[in-house]
């Protein structure tokens, strides 16, 4: 009978628990994604040409192009 209150007792903080969690979820205030999908967008534009993945890496500062090339005998 200890063990069944002890239980119950568990599952009612685990719900009050996840109650206050989902409340405070709810209150938060969200961006509209259009917005924030929009500014995104922009900061990839504005940086693009820094950007070394769509520039490149010049062969003389790239530090893991390797030294020498192998040869094979």
């Amino acid at each position: 009978m200890l063990s069944g209150k002890m239980s119950s007792s568990n599952s009612v903080i685990q719900a009050q628990k996840l109650l206050d969690q989902l409340r405070m979820e709810a209150g938060m205030e969200r961006f509209k994604i259009s917005l924030t999908a929009a500014d995104l967008v922009r900061y990839c534009q504005e940086h693009r040409h820094s950007d070394p993945l769509l520039t490149g890496i010049a062969a003389s500062s790239n530090p893991f192009k390797d030294k020498k090339t192998c040869v094979l005998l």
